[in-house]
């Protein structure tokens, strides 16, 4: 039986993992998960809730607030797994540090490597240090899962052998849809605060934006721009209520509530500010929002499947094909672009259903059980269940 290790520790990284996770274990393979501590404060929940304990976790000291420090960690903290578990293939995520650390950690044990949603680019320095983890990744790897054609174009034009290349789609569809089922089956207003289900409902009937608001290259004056725009969408429109789930960095709060500070009191009671959103909760009001504004590529994505528009706080992105589909917008950080294509959603309905793509560029539901049956056929692993 093939021995597989999901090396994971960010909040995206569990939810993109996790369909794999449970399609491997239901076919019984031995597939066991090591959690990097990359994302301690958010990563239990969504452990429990996916019902995917960690078998290993490393306990980060970060002793140093730097990106060297943080990998020399996880170097050391990895690689102590990987002599303990002797897995036959690492699965990684994405293109955080935790995966392109395992991503490192394993080929220096000579482990092969499976890349989850392999070939995303934007050719710039931004996103830091994502975009070059995950060109690094692509050396590394022995499995390249891309989610799109553009992404497997990415991977084949960086000299990648194509067949080591499985275009599957993205499993965070899968993820999405699976809790949107979840939530049709048993209800929504359980898994919301007291707080937020009574905001919802005061203003029910009112066009929802949600934001968020992460990118380390929109922390300072970005991030204060980006909320500026918001208090003038506020104040332009009436009929909108923002949800903005905040960053845990204080100090990306305080550019955040500063700006807020001087909101009107009439404005003001239609934007709800809340910690970090646990992860059925965030779907939840993705399927109800009128429209997201973020910066935040797995939020790209998921509106996607649920047919919302998207306004990105970024320059460039690396899903690409939600923009091309027409279903998202590049519109930086400058309030006066983000102020005029989001009163374009909320006041011409032409626009805004030109925005609502009926099928999500990066996939249909099926991701894992493709990357599923790739893994059981060519890891040494019997196939036991086919697509169909």
């Amino acid at each position: 039986m093939t021995t597989y290790l999901a090396c994971v520790g960010t909040r995206p990284e569990i939810i993109k993992m996790a369909p794999i996770y449970r399609t491997l274990k239901s076919r019984g393979q031995n597939i066991q998960v090591l959690h990097t501590g990359q994302h301690e404060d958010v990563a239990q929940a969504l452990y429990t809730f996916f019902d995917m304990e960690p078998d290993y976790q490393i306990q980060l000291k970060r002793r140093l607030p730097s990106l060297s420090d943080l990998t020399a960690e996880l170097l050391q903290g990895i690689d102590q797994v990987l002599i303990e578990v002797k897995p036959d293939v690492v699965l990684v995520q994405g293109d955080t540090a935790s995966a392109f650390v395992g991503a490192m950690a394993s080929y220096y044990r000579d482990v092969r490597v499976a890349h989850i949603e392999a070939g995303l680019r934007t050719g710039q320095h931004d996103p830091f240090p994502e975009e070059k983890n995950r060109e690094l990744i692509g050396r590394l790897a022995n499995w390249h899962f891309p989610p799109t054609s553009q992404a497997a174009q990415n991977l084949r034009r960086e000299g990648i052998p194509m067949q080591q290349i499985y275009e599957v789609g993205n499993t965070v569809i899968d993820a999405a849809l699976w809790v949107k089922s979840l939530l049709d089956r048993d209800g929504a207003s359980h898994i919301l605060t007291p707080e937020l289900n009574s905001f919802l409902h005061h203003h029910e009937g009112s066009h929802m934006m949600l934001v968020t608001a992460h990118r380390r290259e929109n922390w300072g004056r970005p991030i204060q721009q980006i909320a500026a725009s918001v208090a003038i969408l506020l104040r332009l429109h009436p009929d909108l209520t923002v949800v903005w789930p905040l960053h845990p960095n204080p100090n990306v709060r305080a550019d955040i509530q500063s700006v807020f500070s001087t909101l009107d009191n009439e404005s003001r009671q239609r934007l709800y500010l809340t910690d970090p959103l646990e992860y059925p909760a965030l779907i939840s009001l993705l399927a109800c929002c009128h429209f997201c504004l973020t910066d935040s590529g797995g939020i790209q994505e998921e509106a996607s499947a649920f047919h919302c528009p998207v306004l990105i706080t970024r320059d460039s992105t690396e899903r690409q094909e939600l923009v091309d589909a027409g279903g998202a917008i590049l519109v930086g950080t400058n309030p006066h672009r983000i102020v005029e294509m989001a009163s374009a959603l909320l006041t011409d309905p032409l626009t805004y259903r030109a925005m609502q793509v009926h099928e999500s560029p990066f996939g249909d539901g099926y991701s894992a059980l493709r990357i599923a049956d790739v893994l059981s056929y060519s890891a040494g692993t019997p196939q036991v269940e086919s697509m169909s």
